[in-house]
Protein backbone atom coordinates (compact mmCIF):
# COMPACT_ATOMS: atom_id res chain seq x y z
CA UNK A 1 0.00 0.00 0.00
CA UNK A 2 1.34 3.42 -0.96
CA UNK A 3 1.45 5.93 1.85
CA UNK A 4 -0.34 9.23 1.25
CA UNK A 5 2.26 12.03 1.35
CA UNK A 6 -0.16 14.29 3.26
CA UNK A 7 -0.47 11.91 6.20
CA UNK A 8 -0.21 12.07 9.12
CA UNK A 9 -2.18 15.28 9.50
CA UNK A 10 -1.19 17.79 12.12
CA UNK A 11 -3.54 17.93 15.06
CA UNK A 12 -4.70 21.41 14.01
CA UNK A 13 -5.43 20.30 10.44
CA UNK A 14 -7.28 17.23 11.67
CA UNK A 15 -9.52 19.31 13.93
CA UNK A 16 -10.17 21.95 11.26
CA UNK A 17 -11.25 19.33 8.70
CA UNK A 18 -13.38 17.57 11.30
CA UNK A 19 -15.10 20.80 12.35
CA UNK A 20 -15.69 21.84 8.74
CA UNK A 21 -17.85 18.83 8.04
CA UNK A 22 -20.37 21.50 9.05
CA UNK A 23 -19.87 24.98 7.54
CA UNK A 24 -18.26 27.49 9.90
CA UNK A 25 -16.28 30.73 10.00
CA UNK A 26 -12.80 31.04 11.48
CA UNK A 27 -13.68 32.09 15.02
CA UNK A 28 -16.39 29.41 15.24
CA UNK A 29 -13.79 26.83 14.16
CA UNK A 30 -11.46 27.96 16.96
CA UNK A 31 -14.28 27.72 19.50
CA UNK A 32 -15.39 24.28 18.31
CA UNK A 33 -11.82 22.91 18.42
CA UNK A 34 -11.52 24.17 22.00
CA UNK A 35 -14.81 22.45 22.86
CA UNK A 36 -14.05 19.16 21.07
CA UNK A 37 -10.61 18.91 22.66
CA UNK A 38 -11.88 19.80 26.15
CA UNK A 39 -9.63 22.84 26.04
CA UNK A 40 -6.43 20.88 25.39
CA UNK A 41 -5.94 22.23 21.85
CA UNK A 42 -5.69 26.00 21.56
CA UNK A 43 -5.54 27.42 18.05
CA UNK A 44 -4.46 31.05 17.75
CA UNK A 45 -6.12 33.25 15.14
CA UNK A 46 -2.91 33.57 13.11
CA UNK A 47 -2.45 29.80 13.06
CA UNK A 48 -6.08 29.32 12.07
CA UNK A 49 -6.00 31.70 9.15
CA UNK A 50 -2.65 30.37 7.91
CA UNK A 51 -4.05 26.84 8.03
CA UNK A 52 -7.22 27.91 6.23
CA UNK A 53 -5.17 29.47 3.42
CA UNK A 54 -3.15 26.26 3.05
CA UNK A 55 -6.27 24.08 3.08
CA UNK A 56 -7.89 26.29 0.44
CA UNK A 57 -4.79 25.91 -1.78
CA UNK A 58 -4.92 22.13 -1.35
CA UNK A 59 -8.64 22.16 -2.24
CA UNK A 60 -9.45 20.39 1.06
CA UNK A 61 -11.84 23.15 2.07
CA UNK A 62 -13.77 25.80 0.17
CA UNK A 63 -15.32 29.12 0.94
CA UNK A 64 -19.08 29.13 0.64
CA UNK A 65 -21.54 32.01 0.34
CA UNK A 66 -22.56 33.59 3.61
CA UNK A 67 -25.27 36.02 4.64
CA UNK A 68 -22.74 37.77 6.85
CA UNK A 69 -20.51 40.02 4.75
CA UNK A 70 -17.82 40.29 7.45
CA UNK A 71 -17.36 36.55 7.96
CA UNK A 72 -15.94 34.07 5.52
CA UNK A 73 -17.54 30.66 5.89
CA UNK A 74 -15.80 27.42 4.92
CA UNK A 75 -16.68 23.76 4.50
CA UNK A 76 -14.76 20.59 3.72
CA UNK A 77 -14.58 19.46 0.08
CA UNK A 78 -14.80 15.91 -1.26
CA UNK A 79 -10.98 15.86 -1.45
CA UNK A 80 -10.77 17.05 2.16
CA UNK A 81 -13.24 14.37 3.25
CA UNK A 82 -11.12 11.71 1.56
CA UNK A 83 -7.99 12.93 3.38
CA UNK A 84 -9.87 13.10 6.69
CA UNK A 85 -11.17 9.56 6.20
CA UNK A 86 -7.68 8.28 5.38
CA UNK A 87 -6.34 9.90 8.55
CA UNK A 88 -9.12 8.42 10.68
CA UNK A 89 -8.42 4.98 9.21
CA UNK A 90 -4.69 5.46 9.89
CA UNK A 91 -5.41 6.35 13.51
CA UNK A 92 -7.80 3.40 13.90
CA UNK A 93 -5.10 1.02 12.68
CA UNK A 94 -2.66 2.47 15.23
CA UNK A 95 -5.20 1.98 18.01
CA UNK A 96 -5.87 -1.60 16.87
CA UNK A 97 -2.16 -2.36 16.78
CA UNK A 98 -1.55 -0.88 20.22
CA UNK A 99 -4.46 -2.89 21.67
CA UNK A 100 -2.85 -6.05 20.33
CA UNK A 101 0.13 -5.15 22.51
CA UNK A 102 -2.10 -4.72 25.55
CA UNK A 103 -2.41 -0.94 25.49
Amino acid sequence: MTRNPYLPLTETTFYILLVLTTPAHGYAIIQEIDKLSDGTVKVAAGTMYGAIENLLKLNWIEEIPSREKRRRVYQITDVGEKILTLEIERQKSLIKLSSEFGY
